[in-house]
């Protein structure tokens, strides 16, 4: 195992095959590349591309995020998930202003004391816009060491994550000098996307192939070694559409929380809670009370099951008897996919079956 030329071998690889046309390559502009490590967080690179172009066409600079309010930034992470990236991509632009002229720190220590940027994310930010030579450890990377040192320890083991980490400084401790960082970096995260894959490896086209450890011994299947899954819970929401004329009743929801910052309908946790609601509350006629279809959602903790409840009423009520900490709207059926909405009630909302009640009864 020869750890003295990983490093040039990952930048050669890099430089000859890897990806050099992604939107948020070919810049040292700190805050397109910090924009694209979150989004990148748990995403995958042909899901983010769009959501990155639409949002920084909207927020193109430090300033111009750091100063929208977060009712504004919110919809245009709708749907990308992990909706607390976007609450700390929020906080984190108001402290890089207030606290540091707008300007980002140089430093991967500095930079991971932001909010919502960890160890990894201000590696790759230090590395790509300052050249700083400071280790990565993404999910991909993690991949790649374990198979390369033969790692036989789950991943998501705190001990085999110091082992990791210590590989990884190890590796450019002994690098040849210069090391171009964004092109090293860049190499890690293009092989494990592309080559060194989660299953069937493509080991012939492997830059590293020579003095792999797993390719040696034909291990590839079984490193790096997968914990024991748990089986998700799963769980179910009943959700009331209440419509009243053209309108549809919507509440954000309270953060922290999975749709924090986010637009919804009222959710109950069973339906006969949602009808006890409808009894108590509203006085409407049993024809316009209609079942929809089901939704599913998968999270990464647990699968959700949503059974919406669409009820027609002839006026919107003065007030309705629901959390007051969440702020309420009445929204036009022509314009709730504007809104900053969780996945699921998104896809509900672009249900012909719901398109089709919701506009005959406006």
């Amino acid at each position: 195992m020869d750890i003295k030329t990983f490093a040039q071998n990952i930048i050669n690889w890099q430089k000859q095959h890897g990806r050099h046309t992604l939107p948020w390559q070919n810049t040292k502009g700190p805050y397109r590349i910090w924009l694209s490590e979150v989004m990148l967080q748990q995403t995958q690179v042909a899901t983010v591309i769009p959501y990155y172009q639409r949002f920084l066409k909207r927020f193109p600079s430090i300033n111009d995020l750091a100063a929208a309010p977060l009712d504004t930034v919110m919809p245009y992470w709708a749907g990308l998930g992990y909706y607390a990236r976007a609450r700390n991509l929020h906080r984190c632009a108001q402290q890089i202003v207030s606290r540091h002229q707008g300007r980002f720190p140089t430093d991967a220590a500095t930079l991971a004391t932001l909010p919502g940027i960890g160890r990894t994310t201000a590696a790759a930010i230090a590395a790509f816009a300052f050249n700083e030579i400071t280790p990565i450890l993404d999910g991909n990377v993690k991949r790649i060491f374990a198979r390369y040192f033969g790692i036989a320890t789950p991943l998501n083991r705190s001990q085999t994550e110091k082992q990791l980490w210590v590989q990884a400084e190890q590796l450019l401790q002994v690098a040849q000098r210069p090391i171009d960082m964004a092109a090293y970096t860049q190499g890690l995260m293009d092989l494990g996307a592309m080559i060194c894959s989660r299953t069937k490896p493509d080991c012939g086209a492997c830059p590293l192939q020579q003095h792999c450890y797993a390719f040696q011994h034909q291990q590839q299947d079984r490193l790096p070694v997968r914990a024991a899954t748990k089986k998700k819970p799963k769980r179910s929401k009943a959700a009331l559409v209440l419509q009243a004329g053209s309108e549809i009743f919507l509440q954000q929801q309270a953060a922290p929380g999975i749709w924090g910052g986010l637009w919804s309908v009222p959710t109950f946790d069973k339906v006969v809670h949602l009808e006890h609601f409808i009894d108590q509350h509203l006085s409407v006629s049993q024809p316009n009370i209609q079942s929809l279809a089901t939704i599913k959602h998968s999270f990464t903790h647990f699968d959700l099951t949503i059974q919406p409840v669409w009820v027609r009423i002839e006026e919107a009520p003065a007030t309705l008897p629901v959390s007051s900490t969440k702020k309420r709207a009445w929204v036009p059926v022509t314009n709730l996919t504007a809104q900053a909405l969780p996945a699921p009630i998104k896809k509900l909302f672009l249900s012909q079956e719901f398109i089709q009640l919701a506009t005959k009864s406006a």
